[in-house]
Order: C-alpha cells, then sequence, then structure tokens
C-alpha cells in the first residue's frame, strides 16, 4: 500500500535543481518547476548514474553520464542510449513540507 513520505520542506527546492532523496532502498529525485515540485526515479534506466547529478532545463534531466534525458513530469526517455522511461512519484505540499507517494 502506498504512503506519503516527508522529504524536503518547500523552501529547500530551487527551481532547475534537483534534490536527491531516498526512502527505503528508492532514490529519488525531487525537482521544482515553474509550475510544480515533481518526483522521479533518480537512477537512469540506460546504466547506473544518479540522474539528480545531471544537468536540469526545460522540464528535461539529463543523466550526467550518457546524457540521456527523462522528461521530469512524467519520466519518458526523451532521447538515447535511454529507451525505457523512469517511474515517476505522486508529489503533495502540507504545511511547508514536501511529500512523496512511494
Amino acid at each position: 500500500m502506498a504512503e506519503w513520505h516527508r522529504v524536503a520542506e518547500e523552501g529547500d527546492l530551487a527551481e532547475n535543481m534537483p534534490l536527491p532523496v531516498r526512502i527505503g532502498d528508492t532514490c529519488i529525485a525531487v525537482v521544482r518547476l515553474e509550475d510544480g515540485i515533481f518526483a522521479l526515479n533518480d537512477i537512469c534506466t540506460h546504466e547506473y548514474a544518479l540522474l539528480s547529478d545531471g544537468y536540469c532545463e526545460e522540464g528535461k534531466l539529463e543523466c550526467p553520464l550518457h546524457q540521456a534525458c527523462f522528461d521530469i513530469r512524467t519520466g519518458a526517455a526523451l532521447n538515447e542510449p535511454a529507451e525505457v522511461p523512469v517511474a515517476t512519484y505522486k508529489v503533495k505540499v502540507e504545511g511547508g513540507g514536501v511529500f512523496v507517494e512511494l
């Protein structure tokens, strides 16, 4: 059953600056964009690398290893070498806290 986990304070998130968090064994990148806060799996589906170490621009997160890009809102793989999307997670903000459903 899915549960909400407090992962950050809203004020901790700078726009286009991924924040790496861990919930149990799951690595998640939390990203503030101009239209909201989003969470996606932090592990590139092409080869192990932390997406939160990559470059964030125009709603895309670029893997630092081979420059595969993922849509932050949907998790879709946008270019090679990645072909498999990353998981995304629901986010809510309550009382200044940022919560991710996992």
